[in-house]
């Protein structure tokens, strides 16, 4: 590759790559839209490049930084969180850092609440019954699920942008609603009568546990044995932040057992692959990562992603910059 290019990892949508081919530098693109490159791939692909706009199925640490050379100025991560860019890398060599927050929390949120009601109310197992084709007759018992607004509880696990749009979802299905993060005090949250509580609380009282905290060094499987064993009995739990979040060996165990009703998973832990247990069972909901996938959102994301490249390589500074000490901040 020449020097100087802005290298696209994936193609995006059409208005998004007119706008990319606008930028001040040639756009190189990796042409395959089905998968991602390989990692032989995204380092020859990235040589010379002055800017990556990577996707979340992208390591890029310093290796590929290195790969890119030192003309590298910025990295545009087309996600809000960003545990696949080694931060702490790009600001040893001077690359700035760009998310895409704020543009993808209501989509992101009408996503997590269909997947709550999706899981309680059992529509994929029912689904997945009628497909059967099996002889049946409405019955009295037949797939009873959790009714969220006789006075359910949801119980939040980082009440940030996203955290808080689920919470005006439930708040128009008349839940009662807890959470944990220093936003759970603040007046917003008290608008939509969230009760601010530590995560012990709010696993031991919770029916429905709503996962919606960035992955950072320190909380991988903040959700393992000991805390699914500490959630009341009968209770769900629904991810849609990050799969690593999650001990998914313990989750199944606790479905299998009883102790859970079900779970919902739009994010896995070792993503792509999928953890056999729990696609085995009825009660567990399972999605490819759509968190995102509105049209509006996905095309917003990058264009926003676009705009951080346009002005850095112009000399100004970006929309939507990340650093190291941003790990604490809740993701959408």
């Amino acid at each position: 590759m020449s020097d100087g290019h802005v290298y696209l990892t994936r193609p995006l949508s059409d208005a998004v790559m007119t706008l990319a081919s606008a930028l001040p530098a040639r756009l190189v693109t990796h042409e395959d839209t089905e998968f991602p490159p390989s990692r032989d791939q995204l380092l020859e692909e990235c040589h010379g490049a002055v800017a990556i706009i990577s996707m979340l199925t992208e390591k890029i640490d310093a290796e590929v930084m290195d790969a890119a050379g030192p003309g590298l100025k910025a990295i545009a991560n087309v996600a809000v969180g960003y545990d696949n860019v080694d931060v702490a890398a790009a600001a040893e060599r001077g690359i700035i850092v760009t998310n895409t927050p704020g543009v993808l929390d209501e989509a992101t949120a009408d996503l997590a609440f269909a997947l709550i009601l999706a899981t309680v109310r059992r529509l994929v197992e029912a689904d997945r019954f009628i497909g059967t084709a099996k002889p049946w007759i409405w019955g009295p018992q037949s797939f009873i699920g959790l009714d969220l607004s006789a006075g359910a509880t949801l119980g939040i696990v980082g009440l940030g942008r996203t955290g808080m749009a689920v919470a005006r979802r439930a708040r128009a299905f008349r839940m009662n609603i807890i959470a944990t993060g220093s936003r759970a005090s603040t007046a917003e949250a008290a608008d939509l009568e969230v009760q601010p509580c530590d995560l012990e609380t709010l696993l031991r009282t919770s029916d429905v546990v709503s996962l919606h905290c960035p992955l950072t060094s320190t909380n991988r499987h903040m959700i393992a044995a000991p805390q699914l064993a500490a959630m009341k009995p009968g209770s769900y739990l629904i991810n849609t932040a990050r799969g690593p979040l999650v001990d998914e060996e313990a989750l199944a165990d606790a479905v299998e057992s009883g102790h859970l009703a079900g779970a919902g998973l739009d994010v896995h832990e070792f993503e792509p692959q999928v953890n056999e247990r729990l696609r085995s069972l009825d009660k567990v909901v399972l999605l490819p990562h759509i968190g995102s996938a509105g049209a509006a959102t996905r095309d917003a994301m990058g264009r926003l992603a676009v705009r951080n490249i346009e002005a850095i390589l112009s000399g100004r500074a970006p929309f939507t910059p990340v650093t190291p000490v941003q790990e604490t901040t809740t993701v959408g």
